[in-house]
């Protein structure tokens, strides 16, 4: 049985669930995250190949308790001033667990509840660590690195977008149809690699060579500000197809670097193109998702906003992820784009939100 502590604080609580990661965090706005906490659910899913939404519900149910019983033994009696929850997008069972858990705290301790948008948790995502380097400057520096164009890459978005001077967020350009992780994952099945497959693929073609197989990058060319990625992972099929069963294993490092290449290069180059068609729109950029753990990603980023004289935020790689931090940053650092409790729900529109 829980203890719930009576005394107040200023510091913000988040709740993360809406897909395989149950998650919490702690936020002071005065000296940046005071913890996270996070249970991977990856070894769960792993025998059937990808996330199976029962099982996530189930392993939220199961350890958000004793996630939440830490939290608390942290706070030593403190309460937060404010919660905020993943309100969408995501599995409806997960959501829904992560979103009955805040409400019965928020009801619990009587303080405000706001529901965050998961898209808008990564998009603020890479500046966590700019608050949490000198939270006293952070307003500044902020402002200094407005208009930004970012990069989400996880296994479900591609999506670039913009951050205004008035911190309101504007899609530039998003996949139109698979994602990128979402390629990666699949392309490593059927090279015959287990879930979850992007990190697998990069660790094999490290010392591959990247220019031994030609793969396609979409819209490259048309200036469409559009990604796609359904016609790479067709296009790995018939290669594969290709390769002699017994030759499989001396060409995985070529393959595996040769097919990441593609993702990393499409992802980069359609950047470098908005950046180009409109030169001085922007003054930062960023990289985050699951994918911008990446490390031919993160260096291709950050080797585009050096060309380009754009100093280049880049999320922490445990932040890449589905975590609270950037659920709770979102909050705070962005309170005209998240809900009331009264607003959302199951029924909380959980697209991309266009200010």
């Amino acid at each position: 049985m829980l203890c719930i502590p009576l005394s107040f604080g200023s510091v913000w609580l988040a709740i993360e669930s809406s897909c395989d990661e149950s998650a919490l965090a702690l936020f002071d706005p005065k000296v940046g995250l005071r913890g996270e906490w996070v249970h991977s659910q990856i070894a769960k899913h792993q025998p059937f190949g990808g996330i199976v939404p029962d099982v996530a519900s189930r392993e939220h149910l199961e350890h958000f308790p004793s996630l939440l019983k830490t939290v608390l033994d942290q706070m030593d009696g403190e309460v937060p001033e404010r919660l905020a929850v993943t309100a969408g997008p995501g599995l409806a069972g997960c959501l829904a667990l992560g979103i009955s858990l805040s409400k019965s705290l928020a009801v619990a301790w009587d303080r405000p509840l706001v529901g965050v948008n998961h898209l808008r948790g990564h998009a603020w995502s890479p500046f966590i660590s700019m608050h949490g380097e000198a939270p006293e400057g952070f307003e500044e520096r902020l402002e200094a690195a407005l208009p930004h164009l970012g990069l989400i890459v996880s296994g479900g978005n591609t999506i670039l977008f913009e951050i205004g001077e008035d911190r309101s967020l504007k899609m530039i350009a998003e996949t139109v149809d698979d994602a990128a992780g979402e390629a990666l994952d699949k392309g490593a099945k059927l090279i015959g690699m287990p879930y979850p497959g992007g990190p697998l693929i990069e660790k094999q073609g490290l010392d591959g060579n990247r220019e031994r197989f030609e793969f396609p990058r979409a819209f490259m060319n048309s200036g469409e500000r559009k990604f796609s990625f359904s016609g790479l992972k067709t296009s790995l099929r018939y290669t594969l197809e290709k390769i002699a069963p017994e030759d499989l294993e001396a060409t995985m490092p070529d393959l595996c670097a040769s097919y990441e290449e593609a993702v990393v290069g499409a992802l980069v180059g359609k950047t470098r193109q908005i950046i180009r068609r409109n030169p001085g729109r922007w003054k930062s950029l960023g990289l985050s998702g699951g994918v911008a753990n990446n490390a031919r990603l993160r260096a291709g980023i950050s080797a585009l906003g050096e060309v380009h004289e754009m100093p280049v935020y880049l999320a922490e790689r445990r932040h890449t992820g589905d975590n609270a931090a950037m659920i709770a940053f979102a909050a705070w650092v962005d309170p005209k784009g998240v809900k009331t409790s009264e607003d959302f729900g199951l029924g909380f529109d959980p697209n991309w939100t266009l200010a």
